[in-house]
């Protein structure tokens, strides 16, 4: 029986600290050269050698202010503050590559469906199909004040209106510019055929189109679509449009049932199992052997901020972790952040307290960890995929960009000596490359109802 092949994005943001806090005090970080575009463009075409198949941007809008009921500690360890937009580093890296794909988080809840539907497809123009959007609704009270709202939508309607956000981009990729609309006919002074090309007309609960798509469609038309909600609302989210889920677990039980569940919810929107690749967010430290890695860990655990990691996590779960003592029980609360990570961490079965928090966050980040030799990291590799049936990983970074050459020139090799690491790249877009199905979305993806209309008819009235 064929292994089945890792598949493997670099996972990062526009920032100094992204997951592991306060590294970059270690004396071989770079992350503060985060501004200079060549610190991005050769972590591209670093990654591009090790044939990974992404590079994944995080993002946020908003400030960690829950710890401390302050941003002093956020500044002071740059917890992903300052942070810079993802968008505008894709074009420079696609220029610089040819096949690694680029998945960038943008908060739909305060963007607008048409302009952003152009900066999407223009993207994938740029880089000839190799663009992806990971879709966040948000948790950031700082983020709905600084847009001017008192308040964010509760977390249930966050993905209603997300529902109806995703409704109308797909008909503005999907529906309102025909395959053969784009002539460029110099002859017949003909660039698109007028009949071809359709008005949207939506008006939702929430948002309201009357327009015609500003881009001529891309080689997907729709970016790949990356989410991450595990909650319940989230999931169903998820499985309705998502086609790459994150996941983050410390056990491989609980990442199996993830799993499950993440591919069962796209089976119930009329979709396949296999139409959603799952990635696990994942640490590694590796050297040549297994001595010289874990001293590799410790030199990385003095530099690295637990506390700035607690204060991370304060604003995920909206819980301010600076009120308890050491070993007083995480007490449930109702608020607005990620409410699956809530309701982890105050689940009182587990008996979670802030000294356990701090424990665990020794490299400044709460994901799983692998500490090794090339051989132990590609066992353990190995084993979560069989064990949990995830389809690869968001490798995070450490000391920047120092741990993702050590994985690049010691761990790739002996994933692809073991046959479950490509040794090329595929041609085609990076859906195609992920999928093998072509450059668009599938038939049974929700996206396709958007595709058909009567031609005679200009206006593809799809109101709601």
């Amino acid at each position: 029986m064929q292994k089945k092949k890792i598949v493997l994005n670099a996972f990062s943001m526009n920032c100094v600290n992204h997951i592991n806090h306060g590294l970059w005090t270690h004396p071989r970080d770079e992350s503060e050269n985060y501004n200079d575009i060549a610190y991005w463009t050769d972590l591209a075409k670093l990654l591009e050698r090790g044939k990974f198949d992404g590079l994944f941007l995080a993002d946020i809008v908003g400030v960690y202010d829950v710890y401390q009921d302050s941003v002093d500690l956020t500044l002071r360890e740059s917890i992903q503050l300052p942070v810079n937009d993802p968008l505008m580093l894709i074009s420079a890296m696609a220029y610089v590559t040819e096949h690694l794909g680029f998945g960038v988080t943008v908060n739909l809840s305060y963007e607008q469906p048409f302009l952003f539907a152009r900066k999407l497809s223009t993207l994938d123009h740029l880089t000839k199909g190799r663009i992806g959007w990971n879709i966040v609704t948000g948790y950031l009270e700082s983020a709905a004040k600084a847009v001017g709202l008192s308040t964010q939508l509760d977390h249930d309607q966050r993905y209603d209106r997300a529902d109806e956000f995703m409704e109308v981009v797909y008909k503005l990729w999907e529906g309102c510019w025909e395959d053969d609309a784009v002539l460029r006919d110099r002859n017949r002074r003909i660039y698109a055929q007028p009949d071809r090309v359709h008005k949207i007309i939506h008006h939702g609960d929430y948002y309201h189109v009357d327009a015609i798509h500003l881009s001529e469609p891309s080689l997907q038309r729709t970016p790949v679509l990356y989410q991450a909600g595990s909650s319940g609302r989230g999931q169903v989210f998820a499985g309705r449009h998502a086609e790459s889920i994150f996941i983050s677990s410390q056990t491989k039980e609980a990442a199996r049932k993830l799993v499950a569940n993440a591919r069962q919810a796209a089976i119930a929107q009329g979709r396949k199992a296999n139409d959603v690749k799952v990635f696990m967010g994942l640490t590694v430290v590796v050297a040549p052997t297994e001595k010289e890695a874990w001293d590799l860990y410790r030199e990385y655990s003095e530099y690295a901020s637990p506390e700035a990691g607690l204060a991370h996590f304060s604003s995920g779960t909206g819980i301010d972790f600076s009120k308890y003592e050491m070993d007083e029980p995480i007490r449930a609360v109702k608020n607005n952040a990620i409410e699956s990570l809530t309701k982890a961490i105050t689940n009182p079965d587990l008996e979670w307290t802030k000294r356990k928090l701090l424990d665990q966050l020794a490299l400044g980040g709460r994901y799983a960890t692998i500490i090794g030799s090339p051989s132990q990291v590609a066992d353990a590799l190995e084993d979560w995929m069989r064990d949990t049936d995830i389809d690869g990983f968001n490798l995070t970074r450490t000391v920047s960009p120092e741990s993702f050459v050590a994985f690049v020139d010691l761990v790739i090799p002996e994933l692809q000596r073991r046959g479950i690491y490509k040794t090329d790249y595929e041609e085609g877009s990076l859906r195609q490359k992920m999928f093998g199905n072509g450059n668009r979305l599938p038939e049974q993806h929700i996206s396709a109802r958007y595709r058909h209309h009567d031609r005679a008819n200009s206006v593809l009235d799809v109101a709601v």
